[in-house]
């Protein structure tokens, strides 16, 4: 295996923000634009000095190597949780607050509380703690970035579970996102009840 290199610019973001903070935890989500398939996120606590060889976002990171640096990302954090929330959430608050839930729910799970957290994107849900969003944060820091592997890898292995309950939608593929193929399958074998349905409002008329 080709020995993945360290991304420091993103470790030195973090040590840069300990100074302030020195127990903070990075937030990230994966799922939002699927039309199948509960939401993801995940928060994680890193102390200073722990590096993880390949850490990126995860969107840069080929999937066998996601998996490699899930395992290291468990190893080696102070604190992790990776939360969700369910279609039926997402279909009832829309998908914007459902992200936000699942958000709080990897924050409140996390076994150390942290006094600051930073969430990628542009907009922050209510936490117990302060925080600040972070536009690509999983670019810019390494405990979004660990956050947007574990959530990325959890709900990809999420989705190959459905993937073998629901082998008509061939789930494993396209991991819920609007592809091709996808709706190909919603035109043959119709809306299943993990798909989101208030994104599928045109096909459901």
């Amino acid at each position: 295996m080709a020995k993945l290199a360290v991304h420091e610019e993103l470790f030195a973001y973090d040590s840069k923000l300990r100074e302030k903070y020195p127990v903070f935890c990075g937030v990230d989500e994966a799922g939002r634009g699927p039309l199948a398939g509960d939401v993801y996120a995940a928060a994680v606590v890193l102390s200073d000095g722990v590096l993880i060889e390949g850490l990126n976002d995860s969107k840069k990171i080929s999937e066998k190597n996601r998996e490699i640096i899930y395992d290291m990302i468990i190893e080696r954090a102070d604190a992790y949780c990776i939360a969700s929330a369910s279609v039926e959430e997402i279909d009832t608050l829309n998908i914007l607050q459902a992200t936000m839930l699942a958000m709080q729910r990897a924050v409140a799970g996390l076994g150390v509380k942290p006094g600051f957290a930073v969430v990628d994107g542009n907009k922050v849900p209510q936490l117990d703690c302060p925080a600040e969003f972070l536009i690509k944060g999983d670019a810019k820091s390494a405990s979004v970035a660990a956050a947007s592997v574990l959530a990325k890898v959890a709900r990809d292995r999420y989705m190959k579970q459905l993937a073998e309950a629901y082998p008509q939608y061939a789930f494993e593929k396209h991991k819920g996102y609007g592809t091709k193929l996808h709706y190909e399958m919603l035109e043959k074998y119709g809306i299943s009840d993990i798909h989101r349905k208030t994104f599928l409002k045109k096909l459901l008329k």
